[in-house]
């Protein structure tokens, strides 16, 4: 890619980001929940990064249309909304109200995130699958958006009346209560480990993103390996001086001792070993 496209495609990018973080948050609550708003927060701080959607997860009653085996919210009446634990009194309260079909939920935390570049996109792919965020994947439109869901497969649901009749037993209530909860609490713990491991994986990017410092001149490092070779001249320099001595003593040796040129000649020999 050229710097031009780079430059264009990042212009894009920043402009997608201050319309979405502009405009007002379309969602039913009107605001981010509370046990993601760290989450959000930590994204949005980031230049290649902004989030278009969430949902910390939520326990839900709906009151649906019998003929919808998939039920359609916007046909559908909101009998409970929480976004926290729930209690078997509320979950009753809202059967109550039930007039269709009634399907009790448990939806888990969601996230959808627009990326600048594909590898910020894998970054974010690969913090929610450690944290068990297994169903999350990456999408890239026509547009050039690229974004990351993060989803999960731990959710809930439960058809309980049927044309207004409640179909299941009171004792049944206060234990998917219970199933409900305990999904909560998995899914608030992931949260948690997604944002440890987002965090991790901004800092290490980060830390491998800064330059490190010129190498040293060229002038420094070419000193040592001449000084290397100049001492070891010097020494084979030392060493024949040294045999040239020798032997003019030889020499010496055999004009006027000849008993001793043997030992001299054995000497000469080890010099000529050890050099």
């Amino acid at each position: 890619m050229s710097e031009l496209s780079r430059a264009v495609m990042e212009r894009t990018f920043r402009q997608w980001k201050t319309q979405c973080l502009n405009k007002l948050d379309q969602s039913k609550k009107g605001s981010v929940d509370q046990h993601i708003e760290h989450v959000v927060s930590l994204l949005n701080s980031c230049e290649q990064y902004f989030t278009t959607s969430s949902c910390s997860g939520r326990v839900v009653l709906l009151d649906g249309p019998p003929e919808s085996s998939d039920v359609q919210k916007q046909n559908c009446v909101w009998l409970l909304v929480s976004h926290q634990k729930c209690t078997a009194d509320e979950l009753v309260s809202g059967l109550a109200k039930a007039g269709r079909d009634a399907v009790l939920k448990f939806e888990p935390f969601v996230l959808h995130v627009q990326c600048r570049r594909l590898e910020d996109a894998q970054l974010v792919h690969s913090a929610a699958i450690n944290s068990g965020f297994r169903n999350s994947g990456l999408t890239v439109g026509k547009s050039g958006k690229i974004i990351t869901a993060v989803r999960s497969t731990h959710g809930l649901e439960v058809p309980l009346s049927h044309d207004g009749k409640l179909l299941v037993a009171p004792e049944y209530l206060h234990f998917l209560t219970q199933i409900a909860n305990q999904k909560m609490e998995e899914n608030l713990r992931r949260i948690h480990r997604f944002y440890q491991n987002l965090q991790s994986a901004l800092t290490t990017e980060k830390l491998q993103t800064l330059q490190l410092p010129d190498p040293p001149s060229s002038q420094g490092c070419s000193q040592s390996p001449p000084d290397r070779l100049e001492t070891e001249k010097d020494e084979e320099n030392k060493a024949s001086v040294y045999k040239r001595r020798r032997r003019r003593e030889r020499h010496q040796a055999d004009c006027c001792h000849g008993d001793e040129s043997s030992g001299v000649q054995e000497l000469d020999d080890c010099l000529d070993l050890l050099t």
